[in-house]
């Protein structure tokens, strides 16, 4: 075994945290404005494409950074550390869409890698959360492709973005299948802009589908595919997640650790205070094991090892991940005192901002069913390291 960085995982870790700083200057602006300018948001993407950081889940071939998952990870945690969501101008593709034809891939794919277009993944609706096999949009045959019928809440990036991936059922036999679908098309209507308890850079709208034309080239892999593409998406956006908050969560502890050193109550700094002392600790044990664990399930990923295993893994990372850092933001808004109450202050953004990774990409009830499922039907394998021959070089 060997925990070292390579210089590779180095020098990646190392421009992320520049590219990081970069676009941390906007912080204070997205909070102030609820966003960015257009203007702002252009410059942040040439800082992206000139960092070569764009798309690191895509292929170099494609236009993509090429990244494995462990390289993926080391540069999302340092994204992490960003406020207002900002690590999402830092933009990856939906992982589904790797299914493109290469006709899709011209009009859809390399744009999108290239941040010439952008997309927004629209699966949830009113009655269909944590489950989606509970939605109701059908995508009705005609004689040129399908007529979509539906309503799509928490668009994530829907504002911004040009095209969805619209998960609905096809035909009489109501086959799951995921759809490209251009949001200029007729029938296509944002609904409404719900607000949110965090200011992200950008917004989760609902879109109303009524009666929207698409060619039966709109079809993204294959009729009835679309549960496993989904699901392939939640797996590795849960480990994203995971390592996201672990960056987040170092960024609050090492707020909370310079503001405790700085400040003096009773003649004492804070960092003094054994009660204090109690809280960093506890914040450096939650990000330590989170941080490792999620390393490690990345580099199993790289290994190719056994999907359903590694589904799994992936939700014990967002659990964990998501759930310790929750806890890190809460003591280190403790800390701060008044002022971790700010908005000012980015601990306190980071505690608001922190809160929907454990419910968004599968809440932590959905995670803890997807592992206990695993240990009913595979017992308890996967608490175990992979063994040499286990997975795939």
């Amino acid at each position: 075994m060997d925990f070292a960085y390579t210089p590779r995982l180095t020098e990646l870790k190392e421009r992320a945290a520049a590219l990081a700083g970069k676009i941390m200057i906007h912080e204070d602006a997205c909070e102030a404005n609820n966003g960015l300018p257009s203007e702002v948001l252009r410059g942040i993407r040439d800082e992206v494409l000139a960092d070569g950081l764009q798309a690191v889940n895509m292929p170099t071939e494609w236009g993509g950074a090429g990244l494995s998952v462990l390289e993926q990870v080391v540069v999302q945690e340092e994204l992490g550390k960003l406020t207002n969501a900002l690590w999402d101008t830092v933009w990856r593709p939906a992982n589904a869409l790797s299914a493109c034809t290469p006709a899709q891939r011209e009009r859809y794919l390399v744009p999108d890698i290239l941040g010439q277009r952008r997309d927004a993944v629209a699966i949830t609706e009113a009655d269909a959360g944590s489950d989606p096999q509970g939605i109701a949009t059908t995508a009705t045959p005609t004689a040129d492709g399908y007529r979509i019928d539906g309503e799509k809440w928490f668009v994530t990036v829907g504002d911004a973005a040009d095209f969805f991936l619209v998960l609905a059922l096809v035909g009489e036999y109501r086959a799951p299948t995921l759809l490209l679908v251009d949001k200029d098309l007729p029938g296509v209507r944002l609904k409404r802009v719900p607000r949110y308890m965090h200011t992200f850079v950008y917004e989760h709208p609902e879109y109303v589908f009524e009666g929207v034309e698409v060619g039966k080239d709109a079809v993204l892999g294959e009729i009835g595919g679309g549960y496993d593409l989904t699901r392939s998406w939640f797996t590795e956006e849960r480990l994203m997640i995971g390592a996201r908050t672990v960056g987040a969560a170092e960024r609050a502890l090492a707020l909370a650790t310079e503001w405790a050193r700085e400040r003096v109550q009773g003649g004492r700094a804070l960092i003094e205070r054994q009660l204090i002392q109690g809280m960093l600790a506890d914040s450096a044990v939650d990000i330590a094991v989170n941080r490792a664990f999620v390393h490690q399930v990345a580099w199993e990923f790289d290994q190719g090892g056994d999907r359903k295993t590694l589904h799994a893994k992936a939700a014990m990372a967002k659990l964990s991940a998501s759930e310790a850092a929750g806890r890190v933001a809460d003591r280190a808004v403790q800390i701060f005192g008044g002022r971790g109450y700010m908005r000012d202050y980015p601990v306190e953004r980071l505690y608001r901002e922190l809160r929907v990774d454990r419910i968004w990409e599968g809440t932590s009830e959905i995670q803890r069913l997807v592992i206990a499922n695993e240990i009913g039907k595979r017992g308890l394998g996967m608490l175990d390291f992979p063994t040499t021959g286990s997975t795939r070089a």
